[in-house]
């Protein structure tokens, strides 16, 4: 029978909860956001041991509020790329982060998110035992179904061994193409076990790490080109191309040179709308009339109860999820899928469509672009036009207060567009030069624009963060843990609040599905909140700038006054009434 040989070294010993600071490091984790309780007892102590021996670890952020944690923590990652640490409470702060994890994972951004679990023995057995009544109440059969939907990988740590095994599985899953959050369970009683540090082996980030998009199949490109070539309505549809900058840059010199027009539908980071054949940010008026589109980087071109591509239409999809795997029903057309980086499989294209090019299609496409460039200039003169009503008393246009809003913001200023029913006006008014620099959840879940602006000032302090949002979104968001956040770790935000007293998408839908229903007879929607709030003295318990403004010729000294306030380091609101639902 084989014997097992006993544990032996010469190397001190440390906590599990030691190791996973340790090994945190080695991932490459500089943050970790925190909502703490009573199972990270373990790691509270060894960050205390770590300071006294001047050891590195990642720098902890506490959010009030897990909502704030985790879209802090994707706020980082989407302006780096590089995921960081979400650090909750159990099973009821795993269920705080669920918004996030689901806006997170539908906007494929890495995220490693951490809880504790309930400890299992209840008499001291081991150290770590259950001492206090939540531990006998936290403790569901299946803690990770709280958030299932959205991982891309999750584990119970069964020992402290493998705990840096652990984390570089974890981390090169999540910082795999498509990127996204992944889920990580430790019991107290693991985290307490003392394991010697030549026990825990590492696994280094060349060996063990994490794999990226590649180019396509060359004769997939030629048959892409052949079609380009032979086309006469060919479309480009984008929604997060934006946030590859080769993808963004190809996009616009394939355009330009193929005659494509370009449409960015449900945008999720923004693509330069300056090019010559962007066309608007609908594909609606092009789909149907698109012999060749192609489709990049996107979840929902367009919706097919309101529009349909033409028959016997050819449809190429680019993106680093052409399958859609995560979603149970996805049924739009790909004639030919590429998985792969979008701006690689691009570069390829436009390099073959140069070889092949002849000077018939080089008349054609030049054609078309001069008819694009004319669309282009017609949608910013519909912008311009919008933005010249500048509204009534109490109900500011929103087109108006955005475009004022353009005139104070510097190209590098990223956007956070959570304005729901107001979104189009802040897409159409607020030019964005360079890609990635408006940005919108791919998710449905409200409240996630405040973290994300956070996170993302903490990655870039040089730049300023601005969170558009709805009254019914800023409810959503844990303004309070948002302001606390921002005040504690001194990044100043620039937040816009467009007041319409309600959900106006709730209102919205109703009328889309019953447009001569009861509903619209009694005018009642269930979609009006509270009229009479002042979001602003939120603001200034936390020690914030605060303004509410409801008349049209206070917008562009108040827009000012808080711009100039959140240049200056003081986090700044600007509490709007717009246009009623």
């Amino acid at each position: 029978m084989q014997q097992v040989a006993p544990r032996a070294s010469n190397s001190p010993e440390y906590s599990t909860a030691y190791h996973l600071l340790d090994g945190l490091n080695e991932i490459g984790i500089e943050y970790l956001f925190c909502n703490f309780g009573t199972d990270h007892a373990p790691i509270i102590e060894e960050m205390a041991h770590k300071k006294k021996l001047g050891e590195k670890m990642p720098t902890v952020i506490r959010c009030p509020h897990e909502n704030t944690a985790g879209h802090m923590a994707g706020g980082y990652a989407f302006m780096t790329g590089r995921g960081q640490g979400v650090l909750v409470h159990v099973d009821v702060g795993t269920a705080n982060t669920a918004n996030a994890m689901h806006n997170i994972f539908r906007s494929r951004i890495p995220v490693l998110l951490m809880a504790g679990k309930a400890p299992y023995t209840t008499g001291n057995e081991l150290v770590g035992s259950r001492d206090t009544y939540v531990h006998f109440v936290q403790e569901p059969f299946d803690q990770g179904s709280l958030v299932r939907p959205y991982m891309k990988w999750e584990w119970t740590l069964p020992s402290g061994v493998v705990m840096k095994e652990a984390l570089r599985r974890a981390y090169s899953i999540m910082q795999s193409d498509p990127p996204g959050p992944v889920y990580l369970m430790m019991q107290r009683e693991t985290l307490t076990q003392q394991w010697s540090v030549d026990e825990v082996r590492r696994y280094s980030a060349e060996q063990f790490g994490n794999t990226r998009g590649g180019q396509a199949d060359p004769k997939l490109i030629g048959e892409l080109a052949d079609r380009i070539i032979n086309a006469e309505h060919p479309l480009l549809i984008t929604a997060y191309a934006g946030r590859n900058p080769r993808a963004a840059q190809m996009i616009a010199e394939l355009s330009e040179f193929a005659g494509i027009a370009v449409t960015e539908s449900h945008m999720s980071n923004n693509i330069p709308t300056t090019m010559p054949c962007f066309v608007g940010h609908s594909a609606d008026a092009h789909v149907p009339k698109a012999d060749v589109g192609i489709l990049v980087d996107v979840d929902v071109p367009w919706f097919p109860a309101d529009v349909q591509p033409k028959a016997h239409s050819f449809w190429a999809h680019i993106d680093m999820d052409i399958l859609k795997q995560a979603s149970p029903m996805w049924t739009f057309p790909g004639n030919l899928r590429m998985q792969g980086d979008s701006g690689n499989i691009l570069a390829q294209l436009f390099d073959e469509l140069k070889k092949k090019a002849t000077p018939a299609f080089k008349q054609k496409a030049a054609a078309r672009v001069e008819q694009l460039k004319s669309e282009h200039k017609a949608f910013s003169e519909r912008a311009a036009k919008l933005a010249a009503d500048k509204g009534k008393k109490n109900e500011i246009n929103p087109h108006y207060l955005m475009a004022e809003l353009n005139k104070l913001l510097d190209p590098k200023d990223v956007v956070f567009n959570e304005a729901i029913r107001n979104a189009g006006s802040v897409s159409m008014q607020i030019a964005r030069p360079l890609p990635n620099t408006m940005m919108r959840s791919a998710g449905g879940g409200l409240g996630w624009s405040g973290g994300f602006a956070l996170g993302a000032k903490l990655a870039a302090p040089d730049r300023m963060m601005v969170q558009v949002v709805g009254d019914g979104s800023f409810y959503f968001g844990n303004p309070s843990s948002v302001f606390s956040a921002a005040a504690q770790y001194k990044l100043p935000i620039l937040i816009i609040v467009t007041d319409n007293t309600g959900w106006g998408a709730v209102k919205a839908s109703t009328l889309r599905v019953f447009p001569h229903g009861e509903a619209v007879a009694a005018d009642d929607f269930q979609s009006k909140l509270q009229p009479d709030v002042d979001f602003s003295k939120i603001a200034e318990a936390f020690g914030a700038y605060g303004e509410k403004i409801g008349d049209p010729e206070e917008v562009p000294a108040a827009l000012a006054r808080c711009v100039k306030e959140v240049r200056g380091g003081r986090t700044a609101i600007l509490h709007a009434r717009v246009t009623k639902l």
